[in-house]
């Protein structure tokens, strides 16, 4: 048995080539003789031959639309982009490939580049051509010298950079190397082809059809919905019809279901109409509002309302005049909950009116001022930040935080994922009104800002930052999470008090208040900065005085670990072991910074705390919560706009208690009112026994008061000033009383 293995083991031997000789022959193998494009279409030249670049492995095979063979579209080279679009139109898509949206959209530009590489020109038509040599002079890339590409601006960022551009994916439009201009419409089919008709028509004037195109849908192989086949590389283009296997995964879908195909692949499509045409808020119905706003995409602005509300009725020319100033940008509605109940209901109306701005299934509440100013300030914001999360580079940020009081920063890098993005995607419609969202992978930011892990959000007020902790991948992924931490810090270091952020501002804090005027306003810009200063060194000194109490309670706890150590004591050393250093800023009551416009606000602030800004800047500690504020410092000087006379009259006035005597914002009876519900929440345990114990008291009171009164009247009814009621029982059964 040994010696038949053996034997087998030198036939194999013998029989198989030699490794060396086949590496030999391997060797011997010299460069392919002519020219080979690269996937960009550029040739690389070296020593009289034409050498490959590895990357020429991954260039995709052709595709087949309409029968026709459609090579693959040009990737350009960022190193030399101005040389690969010099000639002719160039419509370029720039975008990231780690991008959701740049995913997402990416069947849409395959599919459009097909659908307009085999396209019939006019002069085809008209000789009725039926070649398809995409080399004839009539073909559509030859005809309108108009062709489509593709930029990575993860593996050329500099070059990105340099076309300004600030979002992916961009879509910009190039003649011989020149910026013409960049696409803005929907990124669609519809949207995408409305926009090159457009250049197509100004090219060559008349040669498109005046009533649109036949466009396919997203992943077709044909614009007729037929069973097109796909072939492999140097194979002929199949007659249209005929039947192959389709290797394209985007149309497993329509290729499984013909009559499908035939029945939803083609849509007559003619230029979009762009939002809002006729600048007018149009009614809406139930069946309007689920057909228009909640099955699509569409950016929408709603009010609901009843006609006989007043505040509604305020609210309709501000509204009307709005949608005309917004004609063409952003669709308004309005919907009369007086019909509509349903739908009022199912959208959860609890008072008029009440304004939405809606996007697909997802929607936030307009909740501030209604005049025409703020209506429109807050819908082009909302079109801002509904173009998606920009991105910026170290420059680009820096102009933003000229422009800018809060900036939330996420930063990502190449291995950031497709599910990191689209949850970044949803956090930007609840930020309208309140912050801008960009992103980075900008080495620069990186090193400003100490980041070390990605992805990584944090929000910088006025150039200090703080930041989103996560402690996995998915912590950051987690919508309502990373919103509420959001909503904890979008408002700057020194906000504007208004209506629609005062409850924000001032529950559950000391909020140290400028009541200032802009009618002067270098007085205006001086108190400004003056209580922005004192805010930034609070914030540092309460930072610093958190940071070292907490660092206390770590030394207290390791003294006890040490001394249970040394003495051996294992119950002590476990007990020790459990202590816990949960400490956080939030649970003791937190002091903001804002600012008044006591011009604007004059009657409520005359009226509740008794000053007027025409005498002068001032200052106001406020605590809403228990109806009390402070105006002047512990000398009984009023408070002014001062970093000095802040800093030196806060601490006196947030200890516990006050060593300032406070006074009240409301009226005597509503402040005991308050006071007793303050004392209660704040001391439960001790408040509840004085509470029983007072109504113990009084209920003895009141027994020994009824004594009384029965023993000194026999009909045992009570006296008024010593004379018997009507019905007392006395000696003048039926006297009057005098």
């Amino acid at each position: 048995m040994r010696s038949f293995i053996s034997t087998l083991l030198i036939s194999i031997v013998l029989l198989s080539p030699p490794i060396s000789a086949a590496q030999d022959a391997q060797h011997k193998l010299g460069p392919a003789k002519g020219p080979k494009p690269e996937p960009n279409g550029v040739l690389l030249e070296e020593g009289g031959t034409t050498e490959v670049a590895d990357s020429e492995a991954l260039v995709p095979p052709p595709t087949v639309f309409n029968g026709i063979e459609v090579p693959p579209m040009k990737e350009l080279n960022g190193t030399d982009f101005e040389k690969g679009i010099k000639d002719g139109y160039w419509f370029v898509k720039l975008y990231s490939p780690y991008c959701g949206h740049c995913i997402s959209i990416a069947p849409t530009w395959q599919t459009l580049y097909e659908f307009y590489y085999t396209s019939k020109t006019a002069a085809e038509t008209s000789k009725s051509s039926t070649s398809k040599s995409q080399t004839s002079l009539n073909s559509f890339h030859r005809y309108y010298d108009f062709h489509f590409a593709s930029l990575d601006c993860v593996a050329f960022g500099d070059t990105c950079s340099s076309q300004t551009v600030t979002s992916f994916p961009t879509f910009f439009l190039y003649k011989d190397a020149k910026f013409v201009k960049k696409f803005e419409g929907r990124k669609d089919m519809a949207g995408f082809s409305g926009f090159i008709e457009e250049v197509l028509e100004s090219i060559r004037p008349g040669s498109r059809p005046k009533d649109g195109v036949t466009l396919p849908v997203v992943g077709a192989r044909s614009v007729e919905g037929g069973d097109t086949a796909e072939v492999s590389s140097g194979s002929k283009s199949p007659k249209v019809g005929s039947t192959a296997e389709v290797n394209s995964t985007a149309t497993e879908e329509i290729a499984s279901s013909k009559s499908k195909v035939k029945g939803d692949s083609v849509q007559q499509v003619k230029p979009t109409a762009s939002p809002n045409p006729a600048g007018t808020s149009v009614p809406l119905s139930q069946e309007d509002f689920q057909k228009r706003v909640t099955t699509t995409q569409d950016d929408w602005f709603i009010k609901f309302y009843v006609p006989w509300c007043p505040h509604c009725q305020d609210l309709a020319p501000a509204w009307l005049q709005m949608s005309k100033e917004l004609q063409g940008k952003l669709n308004v509605g309005e919907v009369n909950c007086d019909h509509e109940v349903r739908l009022c209901k199912d959208v959860r109306i609890k008072g008029y009116p009440t304004i939405y701005y809606f996007r697909g299934g997802e929607r936030v509440e307009y909740d501030s001022l209604t005049g025409l100013g703020d209506l429109v300030s807050f819908a082009k914001k909302a079109l801002d930040i509904g173009s998606g999360v920009k991105y910026v580079d170290a420059a680009a940020f820096k102009e933003l935080e000229e422009k800018e009081e809060v900036i939330f920063l996420y930063f990502y890098d190449h291995a950031t994922t497709s599910e990191d993005f689209e949850a970044l995607e949803r956090l930007t419609l609840s930020l309208i009104g309140h912050a801008k969202l960009v992103k980075t992978d900008s080495a620069l930011l990186a090193e400003r800002f100490k980041i070390s892990t990605w992805p990584r959000l944090l929000v910088s007020r006025d150039g200090r930052p703080s930041y989103y902790n996560a402690l996995s991948p998915r912590d950051m992924r987690d919508f309502r999470q990373v919103l509420t931490w959001m909503q904890s810090v979008w408002l700057p270091i020194v906000p504007e008090l208004t209506a629609s952020n005062s409850k924000e501002i001032m529950h559950r804090k000391f909020v140290v208040m400028g009541v200032l005027s802009r009618q002067r306003a270098e007085e205006f810009v001086s108190a400004k900065r003056e209580i922005k200063n004192a805010a930034l060194e609070w914030m540092e000194k309460q930072t610093h005085a958190f940071q070292l109490e907490r660092q206390e309670l770590r030394d207290a706890k390791q003294n006890r670990l040490e001394e249970a150590e040394d003495k051996g004591d294992q119950r002590a050393l476990r007990a020790a072991k459990s202590i816990q250093i949960d400490i956080s800023e939030e649970d003791r009551k937190q002091v903001g910074f804002a600012w008044v416009d006591g011009i604007f606000w004059e009657r409520w602030i005359r009226s509740t705390y008794g000053i007027s800004v025409n005498d002068g800047e001032r200052i106001i500690i406020n605590d809403e919560d228990n109806h009390r504020y402070w105006d002047v410092t512990e000398s009984g000087s009023p408070l002014m706009p001062s970093r000095t006379s802040i800093l030196e009259t806060l601490p006196k006035i947030i200890s516990n208690p006050p060593k300032i005597s406070a006074k009240s914002s409301s009226g005597a009876l509503q402040q005991a009112f308050y006071s007793a519900r303050g004392s209660f929440t704040n001391h439960p345990f001790l408040t509840f026994p004085l509470l029983i114990a007072a109504f113990v008291g009084f209920a003895f009171w009141g027994k020994g008061r009824i004594r009384k009164t029965k023993g000194g009247v026999a009909g045992g009814f009570f006296t008024l000033d010593g004379k018997e009621g009507l019905l007392n029982g006395g000696t003048a059964a039926y006297g009057k009383a005098d």
